[in-house]
Order: structure tokens, then C-alpha cells, then sequence
């Protein structure tokens, strides 16, 4: 990949060049885009990976964010939404298709992080979704050497469903050995130079599921796993492969009553291996060529079912991986803001529904400007990690904590009186007051406090999310203007 590219959409040229000039710099591929009508034609010449945008460009209109999120060719685009200095409040109803904003007149270092840390952003989603695109390839492999083996159903078919990989071992065992009518058929896991192995199978004794073997004692097993070749003794009191394993036995006064034995290597990653383990005792058959001609059919296709059952497990964490991308906010690992609002909507209509209530917290840090400015941008994601952190761990299980932007964050308290979401505000402001934040090694913890803006739906005159917001925003600026460190409905 080449060097990040970022759009810079600013109404005024002088700030539009300082900023392009700021991000060379710092290695980016800068455009500006001057006039208002080229936006969408520079979007659809060359996509970037961070649009900075001038609120004022907007409108008040969310037309653009709104195409740039349904555009597949533009779903990956972070946008940065630059406002007035007073900060996001002073923007009621910010697009919700925006992932971040900041503040003007512009400081270095918070516009270079914010930047940083969207770039930052894309490349986890886009690495995960190549992760995910590896493991699907793999999945649809080991699906198509499933098929190739299709005659091999009357035998596997009870492991072409979504078993785990000793579920697999364990039928594979019992079938086998019921095929071929032996009864000892065993799956032993080991590697080159294991002094000792794993039974994870057996079908004479189906309560094994872990058992420790020294492979000292079964020549055949090591032979197998060193040469990566089958191998077939057909006659285990004169094979010379035994010779030593006899002499223990008639030092141990053992009567061992084997007649032949036939082991197939297989190996499922770099860090799996084993053999599938036949044995005939002295009334039964001797193994044959063709015995261990069908079990090497056979464990190919075990073992490419249970790649596909890792694969398939593989896919679905990926899976469970990118859908946590796509709603955590990459520094504090709380949800993001378009996360939140999703939640937000969900727990309106719940409420609406079910004739409850819910209590919005606006919470933002007093005076987080200091810890930057004093101990560095660096120190200052520190502290908004921590903050996240403890407040995560200070809410219920079923309410909802999610970061706004920038020192800003967001708590949905369902099934909250405006009574409840006070107290449970003022002991969270308590809480955070109490408590230091590390910023580095020598140097000396940090205190901070916290403002607090309270609403509560249903409410007059509060019917959506923009309406509950403004009242919790009006809410907080009266604890900032009323000397901050307070709780205010």
C-alpha cells in the first residue's frame, strides 16, 4: 500500500494550503479540493482513505455523508468534520455519517492525531476483512476436497457437520474400525521427536479422550511419523520392527496377543500431527495393503473436514473480529459515535414500546486541554483509554457506554427515571474525581473531573435522538458554565 491519502475540503484556501502542507510532512498523499461542486468528482477520481471536511461545507445537510456511506465504492472513506472552536456542541445534530471532528482554529498536534488515528482505523478493518477474505478461501478448498471424496460419505458422513475436531477423531475411529471390522482403530496425536503421544481416540475404549502413550513402546507409530509413510507390519512376532519392543515384553512376562499393525502419518497445520492407528489381535484377520490403501483415503478426507471445521471456526471469529471493528472506537475500545446511535434509536423504540423510560448521560472531561498541552497527545490517549476504562467498568450490564468525540463520552441508561440517571451520574462524577490517571513514566499521576449533562426520554418536547441530545448538550453546558466538576438536568 502507498502513503495514506487524505482530501482536504476546507473553505479557506490559506487553511486548506497550511493543512496540505502539515500532512506532506508528515508523509500523506494530500489533495485540496477548493471549490465546493469538485467534492464528489475528486471522491470518484481517487477515493481517499480520510476526507477532512469543513462543516460548513455541509449545510446542515447530511446528503454527502449520507452518499458517501451507501456508495460501496466509498464505505471504507473516514470522514473528520472541522468546526467552530466551541466544539461539537456548537453544532446541533452533527452528521452521524462522520467518524470524528475537530476543532478550528487548528492545533498540530490534535488535527495530526485525529488523523492518525482514523488512518489507524481503516488499516485494522481493512487487514481484518483480508484476514477474513484468506480464511474463506480456505473454507471453499477445504469444502472442495470434501467433494472430491464424496465416496467416502458412507463412512464420514458424520463428520461433515459442524463438529469439533475430537468429535471428527471419534467417529472417524468407530466407522473405520466397523468397515474394516478390526476392533482397534485409534487416533494418536504426536510429532517427529515426541518422546510421547496422545491417544484422542480409541474405539475399543471410547471413554479416552487424552491418554499419554511412550512412543518408545510403539516403534510403528515413530517410524510412521519419521518417514511420512504408512506402515504395515503384518506379522508383529517376527517383524524385526519389534524386535525391541519384544524383548520388554518378555522382561515384563507380557502376553501380547497382536497380530498385525498399520499405521497412517497425517498432518492437519505445522503445529497438529498424528497417525490413525489399526490393530488385528491373534483370532482376527491380518491387516492387508489394501486395509491401509482405504485408510489413507479415508484420513485425507477427515483431515480436510476437520480443516474445514477450523476454517469455518476460523471465518467466524474474523467475522466476530470485523463486526468489533466496525462499532469500537479504535482508542478507548468503548463504541464508536455511529455504534452509539444505533443503540440509542434500538432503546428509544424499546422504551417507546413498553411504556419505559431511559436517562442520556453527556459526559466531558474538564479541562482535558491541559493534559495535552502538558504532557503530550501521546499521555492524553492514555487518559481517555483509562477514563473509558473505569467508566466501563462503573456502568450496569445493560447499559451502554460509547466515546462522542475527542474527551467527550456518551452513557444509555434504560429503564432510568430522571432521579436514577442523577444519582447514578453524581457518584460516577464522584467516581472519576477520586481517582488518578497515569500519563507516563516519571511523571506524576493526573486528577481529572468530569461535567455531566442529563436527559431523560419520554420527555416534552423530546421525540428523537436529536431532541434528546440537545437537552442533554444544553444540560452540560450549564455544568460547564456553572464552573464545571457537576451533574445538571
Amino acid at each position: 500500500m502507498g502513503e495514506p491519502r487524505v482530501i482536504v475540503a476546507e473553505n479557506s484556501p490559506v487553511v486548506a494550503g497550511a493543512v496540505c502542507w502539515l500532512l506532506r510532512e508528515q508523509g500523506y498523499d494530500v489533495h485540496a479540493v477548493p471549490e465546493r461542486g469538485e467534492l464528489l468528482d475528486a471522491l470518484a477520481d481517487a477515493p481517499p482513505d480520510v476526507l477532512l471536511v469543513d462543516a460548513e461545507r455541509l449545510n446542515g445537510n447530511n446528503a454527502l455523508l449520507d452518499r458517501l456511506r451507501d456508495d460501496p465504492g466509498w464505505t471504507d472513506v473516514r470522514v473528520i468534520v472541522s468546526t467552530p472552536a466551541t466544539g461539537i456542541t456548537a453544532i446541533p445534530g452533527l452528521p452521524a455519517g462522520a467518524d470524528d471532528y475537530v476543532s478550528k482554529p487548528f492545533r498540530v498536534p490534535e488535527l495530526l492525531g485525529r488523523v492518525r488515528t482514523q488512518v489507524r482505523a481503516l488499516n485494522e478493518v481493512r487487514a481484518a476483512r483480508a484476514a477474513l477474505h484468506d480464511a474463506t478461501l480456505e473454507l471453499e478448498r477445504a469444502r472442495d476436497d470434501a467433494v472430491n471424496n464424496r465416496r467416502l460419505v458412507d463412512i464420514l458422513h458424520e463428520v461433515t457437520g459442524e463438529l469439533s475436531a475430537s468429535e471428527i477423531y471419534r467417529v472417524l475411529a468407530r466407522r473405520l474400525a466397523r468397515t474394516l471390522e478390526i476392533s482397534h482403530c485409534s487416533v494418536v496425536l504426536a510429532r517427529v521427536g515426541d518422546s510421547t503421544g496422545t491417544v484422542v481416540a480409541a474405539v475399543e475404549d471410547p471413554a479416552i479422550t487424552d491418554l499419554e502413550v511412550r512412543l518408545d513402546r510403539y516403534p510403528e507409530i515413530v517410524s510412521a511419523l519419521e518417514s511420512g509413510r504408512a506402515v504395515l507390519v503384518q506379522d508383529a512376532a517376527a517383524h524385526a520392527l519389534f524386535t525391541s519392543v519384544r524383548e520388554i515384553w518378555e522382561k515384563e512376562r507380557r502376553t501380547v496377543e497382536i497380530r498385525s499393525v498399520a499405521t497412517v502419518p497425517f498432518s492437519i497445520d505445522r503445529w497438529s500431527s498424528g497417525v490413525l492407528f489399526l490393530r488385528t489381535e491373534l483370532h482376527e484377520r491380518a491387516l492387508t495393503h489394501d486395509d491401509v490403501e482405504f485408510a489413507e483415503v479415508v484420513i485425507r478426507a477427515a483431515v480436510a473436514a476437520i480443516r474445514s471445521a477450523q476454517a469455518l471456526e476460523t471465518t467466524r471469529a474474523d467475522n466476530r473480529r470485523l463486526e468489533a471493528l466496525a462499532t469500537t472506537d479504535p482508542l478507548t475500545k468503548v463504541l464508536n459515535r455511529r455504534a452509539l446511535l444505533d443503540r440509542l434509536t434500538a432503546e428509544m423504540d424499546r422504551a417507546q414500546r413498553f411504556g419505559s423510560s431511559l436517562s442520556l448521560l453527556v459526559l466531558d472531561v474538564d479541562h482535558f486541554k491541559e493534559v495535552n498541552d502538558t504532557a503530550g497527545h501521546l499521555a492524553g490517549d492514555s487518559v481517555l483509554r483509562q477514563l473509558g476504562a473505569r467508566l466501563e467498568a462503573e456502568i450496569r450490564k445493560v447499559d451502554i457506554l460509547g466515546r462522542y468525540g475527542g474527551e467527550e463520552f456518551v452513557a444509555i441508561l434504560p429503564e432510568t427515571s430522571p432521579e436514577g440517571g442523577s444519582i447514578f451520574a453524581e457518584r460516577l462524577r464522584e467516581r472519576v474525581a477520586s481517582r488518578s490517571f497515569d500519563v507516563g513514566p516519571g511523571r506524576r499521576p493526573v486528577h481529572l473531573t468530569v461535567s455531566i449533562g442529563i436527559a431523560t426520554f419520554p420527555s416534552p418536547q423530546v421525540e428523537t435522538i436529536e431532541d434528546l441530545f440537545a437537552r442533554a448538550d444544553a444540560a452540560l453546558y450549564r455544568a460547564k458554565s456553572g464552573g464545571r466538576n457537576q451533574v445538571r438536568t
